[in-house]
C-alpha cells in the first residue's frame, strides 16, 4: 500500500499546484507576448512606469520648511520635531572654526598694532610736564558707573573666551574633567555679569550722551589723528570733554553692548523668542560684536594707562593735571575755567566744577 502512495505523490502535486501556476504564467505573459525565461513574476522594476506610488520610498514626506526635515511629535514643544536642519552644519562650522580664528585674529592684530604704536610713538607724554594743579573731571558716581561696567565687561569677555578657546586651547591643557567645572562656572558668571553690564551701559548713556554727540572739531581731530604723530610744540586739536576717539569708543560700547545683550538674552531663553535658525543667527551676531568690543576695549585700556601719561588719573582719582587738560581737552578746560568765573584751579583743593 505504501509503495503505491509514494508513486502517486508526483501526480497529486501536479494536480494541486499545476493549475494556479499555469494561470499565473498566462496572466504574466498575456496578449500573446513571449514568456519570460523563467516562471517567476517580474519584479517592480520591470513593470510599466506609473505615476502612482508602488513602494513606501515613492511617497514624499510633506515638509512645511525647505531648510528643515521636520517630524511629528506629540509633546507641546514642536521644535523637538526638527530632525535635520542642514543650515546647522554651517553654524557649527562657524562656531567651531571661524569663530575661533576670527577671535584669535582680532585680538592678535589689536595687540600687534598697539605694540607697533608704542615702538613708533612711545608713550604720549604731558608736553609741559605736570603742573601739580588738578582739574575735576569725573564725579564719584560717574567713576562708579565706569568701573562697574568695565569690571562686568572683563568678566563677560574672559568667560566668553573660555567657550571660544575651550576646544582648541583649554581642553588639551586641562583635560575634559577639569574643563567641565570651569565651563559651568564661566556660564553662570557670564549670565549674571550681563545684568551689571546692561545697567552700566544704560547709565553711561544717560550720563554722557550729551558730551558724545559728534561735532565739527571731531573731523579735525581725526584728520590729525589726535596729534599723536605731530611734532613737539604743535598744539593738540581742540576738543570738548571727549575727543573723537573717545566718542567712537563710547558709541561702540553703548550700541554694541545693547546688541550683545539682546542677542545674549535670546540665547539664554532657548527657543522662547525665535526658532533654531534665529538662535544660530543670534549666536553669530553675539560673537562678532563681542569680538569687536574686546578689540576696542583693549585699545582703550592701553591708551588710558600705558599709552598716555596722566590719562588714568581721570578715572583713577576723578581729576586730571591742568597741563594734561590744556593739551588734550582744551575746549573742555576753558569751559571749566569759565564755570569758575575765570578762576583757574589751585592745587588739589580746587572746588569741583559742575
Amino acid at each position: 500500500m505504501l509503495p503505491k502512495l509514494l508513486r502517486a505523490l508526483p501526480l497529486l502535486a501536479a494536480l494541486t499546484f499545476g493549475g494556479p501556476l499555469l494561470a499565473q504564467i498566462e496572466a504574466d505573459v498575456g496578449g500573446g507576448e513571449a514568456p519570460t525565461s523563467n516562471f517567476v513574476s517580474p519584479g517592480l522594476e520591470s513593470r510599466t512606469p506609473s505615476a502612482e506610488p508602488i513602494s513606501p520610498d515613492d511617497v514624499q514626506l510633506f515638509q512645511p520648511y525647505e531648510d528643515q526635515l521636520v517630524g511629528r511629535v506629540s509633546i507641546p514643544n514642536d521644535s523637538l520635531g526638527v530632525l535635520v536642519q542642514p543650515d546647522g552644519r554651517a553654524w557649527r562650522a562657524f562656531r567651531i572654526q571661524w569663530g575661533f580664528w576670527i577671535t584669535t585674529g582680532a585680538i592678535l592684530v589689536t595687540v600687534a598694532a598697539l605694540a607697533a604704536l608704542y615702538l613708533l610713538a612711545g608713550r604720549i607724554r604731558i608736553e609741559h610736564g605736570r603742573s601739580g594743579r588738578w582739574v575735576p573731571r569725573f564725579s564719584g558716581f560717574e567713576r562708579l558707573v565706569h568701573w562697574t561696567t568695565a569690571t562686568s565687561f572683563v568678566v563677560l569677555a574672559l568667560t566668553g573666551l573660555v567657550f571660544v578657546f575651550g576646544r582648541y586651547l583649554l581642553i588639551p591643557i586641562l583635560g575634559h574633567a577639569r574643563f567641565t567645572p570651569l565651563a559651568e562656572l564661566s556660564k553662570d558668571l557670564h549670565n549674571w555679569s550681563s545684568l551689571a553690564f546692561v545697567l552700566g551701559i544704560l547709565a553711561m548713556l544717560v550720563l554722557w550722551v550729551r558730551d558724545n554727540i559728534p561735532e565739527r572739531a571731531d573731523i579735525v581731530w581725526l584728520r590729525q589723528m589726535g596729534g599723536m604723530f605731530s611734532k613737539p610744540g604743535t598744539p593738540h586739536p581742540e576738543t570738548g570733554r571727549f575727543n573723537a576717539g573717545q566718542k567712537g569708543i563710547f558709541w561702540i560700547v553703548v550700541l554694541g553692548g545693547l546688541v550683545v545683550a539682546l542677542s545674549g538674552y535670546v540665547l539664554m531663553t532657548p527657543l522662547a523668542l525665535t526658532g533654531i535658525m534665529g538662535m544660530q543667527i543670534a549666536h553669530a551676531i553675539h560673537l562678532l560684536v563681542a569680538v569687536l568690543m574686546i578689540a576696542v576695549i583693549i585699545a582703550h585700556i592701553y591708551l588710558g594707562s600705558l599709552g598716555m601719561e596722566g590719562a588714568f588719573d581721570a578715572m583713577g582719582r576723578g581729576e586730571v593735571d591742568e597741563n594734561w587738560a590744556k593739551e588734550h581737552h582744551s575746549g573742555w578746560y576753558e569751559a571749566q575755567v569759565r564755570g569758575r568765573g575765570g578762576r583757574k584751579p589751585r592745587g588739589r583743593s580746587a572746588a569741583p566744577a559742575e
